[in-house]
């Protein structure tokens, strides 16, 4: 058997849609979206903030901003450095259509914003407001974020799942998004796995790509990020089939109610320890983004001692692969699949120790680091090492 120790790197230079070459093939230049939640304040608008919100591996900004004014502003500069922006105004609501038509042919624009974790009973205005922006601007994407399943069903008025259904079929927007932060100063909350889940069952479903999240500024009980916790949420978002990655803040909100303090960007404006994390994960997620952009989730499973509840365990192997198993603290195991290719991931449920990883395929398989390359995969059964939270990604042809 071989053993493999997958280590922490760091990239030299923040590049979206890295080209990469492995098994002799050459992927297509391909991108994720990450946007930025609660980001640039409207008073720092300016190229210099946007370009360091780029070189922390961003791509799409999202800023509270409420006048017509500022969202030019903010558009204008966002297109300089070469980003986009998820649009925002009070405008967009109460004259929808002189407003989106005011914008509507910005280069910076991804989409619209309506509102943030509606309940069940703003569906029906929600759905008319998009239709509003709809006949205006058919172009872009409409967007809102949903609560995560630990909300109660009594304020729902419903099951999460219900209310999943319902967001989805009553507002009709292109994209499903959510917001479920797992790690807590208690450990990580396992009813996430059956939430994601949901989302990713109903999204595919309705054939919505949905988008998912992970924290990044720590305040009320959720601690400070590291390395391991952003990994294991945004490749548990992209192994279930995540289209699009958020962070919750990019800019440190005042610290009342819940003490807010060091988001990648301070409140004072500063550069956290956060940052340069965030920015080490953004590079590698976009390195290996051929992997998750388009993919299809064929099959998914957990391996473990015990399993998070409402997930399955995994009891028959996915195609091609003879053999896996892990340490008692157990994985995400998924399989993609896209064009000719199959993917397999499997991220460590662990944030306390190592993992072990032992896994063999039937046919030429490679193994796709951080920086996007491929390295063959010895025959017979192979055995990794994967770091606190990592994720381990293979390739092998259908």
């Amino acid at each position: 058997m071989k053993k493999y120790l997958i280590r922490s790197t760091a990239f030299a230079a923040v590049t979206f849609g890295l080209l990469s070459c492995f098994g002799g093939d050459k992927a297509p230049k391909e991108e994720l979206p990450i946007m930025a939640w609660y980001s640039i304040p409207s008073d720092e608008t300016t190229v210099e903030r946007y370009q360091e919100l780029k070189d922390c591996g961003f791509n799409i900004n999202f800023t509270h901003m409420y006048g017509m004014g500022e969202l030019k502003k903010e558009l204008d500069v966002a297109a300089e450095v070469g980003i986009k922006v998820m649009a925002m105004a009070n405008d967009l609501y109460t004259k929808t259509d002189s407003a989106v038509n005011v914008i509507k042919d910005h280069p910076a624009l991804y989409g619209y914003f309506l509102r943030d974790e509606p309940l069940p009973p703003a569906f029906a205005d929600l759905a008319a407001w998009a239709q509003r922006i709809k006949e205006a601007d058919d172009t872009h994407a409409i967007y809102l974020n949903l609560f995560p399943s630990y909300v109660d069903s009594a304020a729902l008025g419903c099951t999460y799942r219900e209310y999943v259904r319902r967001f989805i079929e009553e507002v009709k927007l292109p994209m499903v998004s959510f917001d479920n932060y797992p790690v807590t100063n208690e450990g990580v909350r396992q009813l996430w796995y059956e939430n994601l889940m949901i989302i990713a069952e109903e999204s595919e479903k309705a054939g919505l790509p949905f988008w998912a999240f992970a924290m990044s500024v720590p305040h009320w009980n959720y601690p400070v990020p590291t390395l391991a916790s952003l990994r294991m949420q945004m490749y548990t978002n992209l192994a279930y089939g995540a289209q699009g990655l958020q962070y919750f803040t990019y800019w440190t909100p005042g610290p009342e109610p819940f003490n807010y303090r060091d988001a990648p960007i301070t409140l004072d404006g500063k550069r956290s320890e956060q940052y340069y994390k965030v920015q080490e994960v953004n590079r590698e997620l976009q390195a290996r983004a051929f992997v998750f952009v388009g993919s299809k989730v064929v099959s998914l499973a957990h391996t473990g001692e015990t399993v998070p509840p409402g997930c399955p365990a995994l009891e028959q192997l996915p195609s091609h692969v003879k053999s896996l198993s892990t340490s008692p603290e157990g994985a995400v195991v998924s399989l993609l699949e896209k064009g000719e290719w199959n993917y397999l991931v499997v991220v460590s449920r662990s944030l306390d120790t190592p993992i072990t990883l032992n896994v063999g395929f039937d046919r030429k398989a490679w193994m796709i680091d951080r920086e996007g390359n491929a390295t063959k995969v010895a025959k017979g059964e192979n055995s990794f090492t994967l770091e606190e939270g990592d994720a381990a990604i293979f390739k092998f042809r259908k």
